[in-house]
């Protein structure tokens, strides 16, 4: 009840001024009636009634809670003090507003991408099941391993297997052609999840199956983009691959996994070739698993594992068998290398937000000193230490609660930009801010208001009252406890900012080594697209050829084309695939143990056409085609791997390529060394004749044309001519060299400029906080300087006293941290690139810039400081 009449005392009193009106108005009649003269009459009324102040005033305290009062009281003291200082009280509220904003946006992504649990139905018990051949790289898995798997296992209620894929759509209603992402998935895949379908139903098991008709579930983007949303697709056909499929349900709009850009999903059997399904040795597949309540992840991973064993044991001496298996929670899985990225960012922006407060602080301190005589006056008419305190930190609390609710704005616009350009940025979809995210933001703006305004409240509240009345601003100002304590903070954010902007430096190097890798081929001038030869159109040799043939002679006739050329996968895109080999005139190798290398196709124009180098030998011919195609290239580092002192031309690999059996190839040609992705090292390659045609290996091609010029415009001409022949063909990943190159390194260059603008931002709030602090000191030292400057001391000797006295703090930090940073900077090994964490330039670098950034927010103060006029100066005591 108490709370209750504390929000209604204004109206309380309001009907208490009526009723004593109307008391006092009744008694004043009763007068009159008696005889009395009016005026008479009323005086002796308020004589009978008393003090009416004194009654609304015992009221006022009986509704009052003592502690929302007081509150109330040191808000509104804290508001009118800010409002006597806007500069001080704007520039504070903005940097707390950028520690606050970005410490939630980066919560923000870090809770919706790493900390939510998955949307399924019981996430905790859904892992993710990888093979691996004993070394720490996983791989994926084999189709005959899964089924094995799924048939011999006890310890999981349900398991699927998933795999990427891709249709090439083409409508029925003049519709454009369009080019798909996709996925084959076993039947169970959806119910593993725990997902239901938005309209229709999802797979049974009889739709995968070899004998079932195809059938096809739709997203919901593709369902409302293509269809219009319109329900009655459910039941009909759409063209896949020129073949007619089924529509039989849709996904719910939620459902994004394991990739948003998925937009229809077929059955395994239906969707992965036959060759492949059943066999060992083609890893391609990723698999899901639910456990059983009874069971825990180790015990149902070593059924699998036991399982697998079985499987190498029997099957290792004739292919590429995995012996181990791994697993993972789903959730890390689905999140990959994007956890380290991001704690770590959410570390910087915690680091963001202690200088912020500690920069804050030191102003406060600063501050303070002019109001010691005000505390002191305070507390000598009563005001009880813990009051002033409270007062102080209220303050405060409001800067921080104005910051963070700026900042709160600052994180939203941040969100929406980091999940629009952070590229491959898992479950962007699901980012946005809630209440959990609310509450953090409150939290965090506590946290603030407490570590920034305790420490200022504790020193300047314990004051002695007769000391602190008889000083002088020169005493008040050069006391030398409050002078090391500012310059103790100031330290404090200096090492803070040299560890941020260290680790800046050595990921901004590492994407510098990135990005003058060189991936063996051209770059410049050079445009790339991708199309799928598959259908029935496309399911023989010849087609296949007659295809690329025409295209190419087309393409090879337009203006500004210099060169061009066809293959499976161009430099940086991938590792797209490995196949195992033998060589025929070397010794037979153990059963266990398979040489691999990465495989691709080419036409005999594309090296000419991607400038990569012949090294020995010869390129393909023409002539090379169709039966007539047992040949190969394989490049530099796949011949000192493997023909480490012999000539390789001649000799022959066998490889299962377009069959189950191996076929003998001959080597004809080596090429210079190209890298499947830049971060990583060059690995061996062999090339097969595209104009094999074989459907399965061949159909997936990369189209890469060189020009004179910028490539770009070349692009409409090239679809042109692709549609003049098969006007139901679309193409994809329409791209420059240098674009798609920049892609493969767009989400490490993003982090890196996130991680170097958080630690510019620290290093300009630690720039911004040693001039506030240091001018601040100058001013409250005005007198004393003016007495050494009247006492003989030359303006140079001044400008080097407080120059000492700026930079000895910005010393001291970088020092420390430098040390903090020889410790930290381990920790980024495995994101850095050709790069030592230990690097001496980058640290060099950052220490130098530390400096000059340091003496620049001291020169100014001390500047102003040797120019004092001394005779103004003392005036001023």
């Amino acid at each position: 009840m108490t709370w209750f009449r504390f929000f209604r005392r204004q109206r309380s009193d309001s009907e208490l001024q009526q009723e004593i009106r109307a008391y006092v108005e009744a008694e004043t009649e009763e007068n009159i009636a008696r005889g009395m003269a009016p005026e008479e009459a009323r005086r002796r009324a308020n004589i009978k009634f008393g003090n009416p102040q004194s009654i609304r005033e015992k009221l006022w305290r009986q509704n009052t809670v003592a502690a929302i009062d007081h509150l109330w009281r040191d808000l509104a003291y804290a508001a009118r003090t800010l409002k006597r200082t806007p500069g001080f009280a704007a520039i504070a509220i903005l940097v707390m507003a950028l520690g606050i904003g970005a410490n939630v946006a980066l919560f923000t992504v870090v809770r919706h991408v790493l900390l939510n649990p998955l949307p399924f139905s019981n996430p905790n018990q859904l892992i993710a099941l990888d093979e691996t051949s004993g070394h720490d790289k996983k791989d994926s898995v084999a189709g005959g391993d899964f089924y094995d798997w799924q048939s011999a296992s006890h310890g999981f209620q349900q398991m699927a297997i998933w795999r990427f894929s891709g249709y090439n759509i083409s409508g029925d209603r003049n519709e454009l052609p369009e080019f798909l992402p996709a996925m084959t998935c076993s039947w169970n895949l959806f119910s593993t999840l725990g997902v239901q379908p938005a309209l229709g139903r999802l797979f049974v098991d009889a739709d995968d199956t070899d004998k079932a008709g195809v059938t096809v579930v739709l997203s919901w983007s593709l369902f409302k983009r293509r269809f219009n949303a319109d329900p009655s697709i459910i039941g009909k056909t759409i063209r896949l691959n020129t073949f007619p499929y089924t529509v039989i349900g849709v996904l719910p709009q939620s459902f994004s996994f394991p990739d948003p850009k998925v937009q229809l999903w077929v059955p395994y059997y239906k969707g992965t070739p036959s060759i492949i399904l059943h066999s060992h040795y083609s890893h391609n597949g990723h698999v899901i698993a639910r456990l059983k309540p009874d069971y825990s992840a180790s015990q149902a991973v070593q059924e699998v594992q036991a399982i697998q064993r079985g499987i190498y044991t029997r099957f290792s001496g004739t292919g590429p068998v995995s012996s181990e298996v791994v697993s993972q929670p789903l959730i890390d899985d689905v999140v990959g290398d994007t956890k380290a990225p991001l704690y770590l960012l959410m570390a910087a922006v915690s680091c963001l937000l202690l200088i912020a407060c500690l920069n804050l602080s030191n102003l406060l301190v600063a501050r303070a000193v002019a109001r010691r005589k005000e505390m002191a006056v305070r507390s000598a008419l009563g005001g009880s230490r813990v009051h002033l305190i409270c007062q102080q930190i209220t303050e405060c609390v409001l800067i921080c609660i104005s910051g963070g609710i700026l900042g709160v704005g600052l994180a939203h616009l941040a969100v929406r930009w980091l999940t629009k350009y952070w590229l491959n940025l898992p479950r962007a979809e699901a980012i946005h801010i809630d209440a959990t995210v609310l509450f953090f933001a409150l939290g965090v703006t506590a946290f603030a208001g407490a570590v920034s305004g305790i420490l200022p409240a504790l020193l300047f509240t314990d004051a002695n009252v007769s000391t602190a009345l008889q000083d002088s601003p020169r005493t008040a100002g050069s006391s030398s406890s409050k002078a090391s304590l500012r310059k103790g903070l100031m330290t404090v954010e200096f090492g803070i900012t040299v560890v941020l902007l260290i680790c800046a430096g050595l990921l901004f190097k590492s994407f510098l080594q990135l990005g003058s890798v060189d991936p063996g081929c051209a770059t410049r001038n050079v445009l790339t697209m991708r199309y799928f030869l598959r259908g029935q159109t496309y399911s023989k040799p010849d087609q296949v050829i007659s295809f690329q043939e025409q295209l190419l002679e087309r393409v090879r006739h337009l203006p500004g084309v210099t060169a061009a050329g066809l293959t499976n996968v161009v430099p940086g895109d991938g590792p797209y695939g490995e196949m195992t080999f033998t060589i025929p005139e070397h010794p037979p190798q153990p059963p266990e143990k398979h040489d691999s290398a990465l495989f691709r196709t080419a036409d005999p124009g594309y090296f000419q056409a991607m400038q990569i180098p012949l090294v020995a030998g010869r390129f393909f011919i023409s002539t090379e085609r169709l039966g007539n195609s047992s040949f190969v290239i394989i490049n530099q580092r796949l011949a000192h791997e493997f023909f480490p002192n012999e000539d390789p031309l001649g000799k022959h690999l066998a490889v299962s390529w377009r069959s189950p059996s191996a076929e003998k190839l001959e080597i004809v040609g080596i090429v210079g060394d190209t890298r499947h992705r830049l971060n990583e090292p060059v690995q061996s390659m062999m090339w097969f004749p595209i104009l094999s045609g074989a459907p399965g290996v061949t159909a997936e091609t990369a189209l890469v044309v060189r020009s004179t010029t910028d490539p770009a415009p070349l692009s409409i001409p090239i679809q042109k001519s692709i549609a003049a022949i098969d006007p139901d063909l679309p193409v994809s990943n329409v791209l420059t060299m240098q674009e798609l190159l920049g892609r493969s390194m767009a989400s490490s260059s993003f982090e890196t400029s996130l991680l170097g603008a958080f630690a510019t931002l620290s290093l300009l709030l630690a720039s911004v906080g040693l001039f506030g602090v240091l001018s601040y000191l100058v001013a409250q030292r005005t007198s004393e300087i003016g007495i050494r400057i009247a006492l003989g001391a030359q303006r140079e000797q001044v400008l080097r006293l407080i120059l000492t006295d700026g930079l000895r703090p910005a010393l001291v930090g970088l020092a420390l941290g430098l040390c903090i940073s020889a410790a930290v900077t381990r920790k980024l090994q495995s994101q850095l690139y050709g790069t030592h964490p230990l690097d001496p330039a980058v640290f060099g670098l950052v220490a130098i810039a530390l400096l000059l950034v340091a003496a620049a927010a001291c020169t100014f103060p001390a500047w102003r400081a040797s120019r004092l006029d001394p005779i103004k100066a003392l005036r001023m005591e």
